[in-house]
């Protein structure tokens, strides 16, 4: 406790540039929070979907009842969906709209990341605004007067050294941060791709049997056509 007191106190010498530093550590909190939960909500898999879809012979019905379970905010629920949907068109069509939906996906698993990123170049650059400010107060003291006054020099490279210090610790938590997300959201998006690619071949293969049972039954309904025929 004593620590976090002590950590308080020294930031009333980092001088002007400490609150905007402050106001983007306050920023990147809440984008962290807010994208942790909604990655923990929306990108669930559970394992039974998983070796259902890497199963060759699986029932749609089945498959159904799993992505209802996911609900409708979950990532891969989104996605399976609009694949089952369309699962009677053919199978390039399918795909399309699916690289369609990945790409909406993205959109909202990505959205504010852009500013954890520009935090990251931001807080050390202005950190360094606040050394300089700091060093030119210092500097300015040193030479406004024969005698040098010690508390103000010191005042001048404590907020020099504060902001620039705060500045980096900043930065390191939006880079941590961001960098997770960004491997989170590459994964998830990998994973789509190969399971949207399992659910099309699937597509594929039932709609190449349903060509071949029609070609197969085509035949012997000419010939059964021509039995009546001749019967009458």
């Amino acid at each position: 406790m004593s620590e976090l007191t002590n950590a308080f106190s020294a930031l009333q010498y980092g001088g002007a540039m400490v609150y905007p530093l402050l106001a983007l550590g306050v920023l990147a909190l809440i984008i962290i929070f807010d994208r942790a939960t909604l990655y923990f909500r929306c990108l669930r898999l559970p394992e039974s979907m998983l070796k259902l879809i890497e199963t060759w012979d699986f029932s749609w019905d089945t498959l159904e009842r799993e992505i209802a379970a996911l609900g409708p905010r979950n990532a891969y629920g989104r996605f399976f969906n609009v694949i089952l949907e369309n699962r009677e068109r053919p199978a390039w069509w399918v795909e399309s709209r699916a690289n369609d939906e990945a790409g909406e996906i993205e959109k909202t698993l990505g959205r504010a990341l852009w500013v954890l990123e520009t935090i990251v170049t931001a807080a050390p650059l202005m950190g360094l605004l606040g050394t300089i400010t700091g060093m030119m107060q210092a500097f300015r003291v040193i030479g406004g007067s024969n005698l040098v006054a010690p508390t103000q020099v010191t005042a001048g490279v404590a907020e020099a050294l504060i902001s620039t210090a705060l500045g980096l610790l900043i930065a390191l938590i939006a880079l941590f941060a961001f960098n997770l997300f960004s491997r989170t959201q590459a994964r998830a998006l990998d994973t789509m791709e190969r399971l949207g690619s399992r659910l099309a071949d699937h597509i594929r293969l039932d709609q190449e049997g349903g060509l071949q049972s029609l070609e197969a039954r085509t035949p012997m309904e000419g010939v059964r056509r021509e039995r009546m025929e001749a019967l009458r």
